[in-house]
């Protein structure tokens, strides 16, 4: 989904300047991000989290009380959700499989319903999640397809995409360069979250039925326009991942992948 706009490039920049590297200067963070390709990022993990922190407070003052109360139906269904992904989220032998760089970061899961027909949701760096309740209300009583939302989310941040997408802009390049570079960060979430949602205990296929459920509601610009993979193109490799997604499960369920020995 679209990444909050109170995260443009300008604004982290000015407020994290101090600490922003640039890529190929002595000192960037350009380690392998998530399955192993280079991944230069411009935050390190205790910027990062300022940064979430301070984009949280930005969201909930600008939406106020259209933000719903925690105890509402809404929220609470997304909460309880959330709780069950970050559990899958966390488990160590998944991190290793995705390769995510997750030591030394600190993940604040929390999700937020906020009152508004926009059929999307964002979550924040560090893990602040909000929902609109329009991609509740298509969604309907799906829990499943919730999870695949939010799993999709929540890969943005476990993956550092705002950290990167900073450090590529900082780095130049143009309009195409960018909109490939957002493109594949859509798809690497489509692919982490799928494993998260299965991990969850959340039936993976129900992605693939919800990209499908989208591609059949509106259409969107060609894919060389936009920086989204488009709709079929989702479908198509989230139908390849998702069997994938259960396998792994099975195997962690059966005792097939484990920690590594200390």
């Amino acid at each position: 989904m679209q990444q909050w706009r109170a995260l443009g490039l300008a604004m982290i920049c000015a407020g994290m300047a101090a600490g922003c590297g640039r890529i190929g200067v002595p000192g960037a963070d350009q380690t392998a991000g998530p399955g192993g390709r280079e991944q230069p990022l411009a935050l390190n993990p205790k910027q990062e989290l300022a940064l979430g922190h301070q984009s949280y407070e930005e969201v909930m003052s600008e939406y106020g009380d259209r933000v719903l109360s925690a105890d509402s139906p809404e929220t609470t269904r997304v909460r309880r959700i959330v709780d069950r992904l970050k559990e899958a989220a966390d488990i160590e032998p998944l991190q290793r499989e995705i390769e995510l760089r997750v030591r030394g970061y600190r993940f604040d899961w929390e999700a937020n319903v906020i009152r508004d027909k926009q059929v999307n949701a964002f979550c924040l760096p560090a893990g602040k999640i909000f929902v609109f309740t329009g991609i509740l209300s298509f969604l309907r009583n799906d829990d499943d397809a919730v999870a695949a939302v939010l799993a999709h989310e929540m890969a943005h941040a476990q993956a550092h995409h705002s950290s990167e997408r900073l450090a590529r802009e900082r780095a130049g390049g143009n309009v195409f360069q960018k909109l490939s570079y957002s493109r594949m960060q859509e798809s690497e979430a489509d692919h982490i979250g799928v494993f998260i949602m299965a991990f969850a205990g959340y039936d993976p296929d129900r992605a693939v039925a919800f990209w499908k459920r989208m591609t059949q509601a509106h259409n969107g610009p060609p894919e060389f326009l936009s920086d989204h993979p488009s709709d079929e193109h989702r479908v198509q490799n989230l139908t390849a991942w998702a069997p994938k997604a259960r396998a792994a499960k099975k195997a962690f369920d059966e005792g097939r992948i484990t920690p590594p020995r200390r």
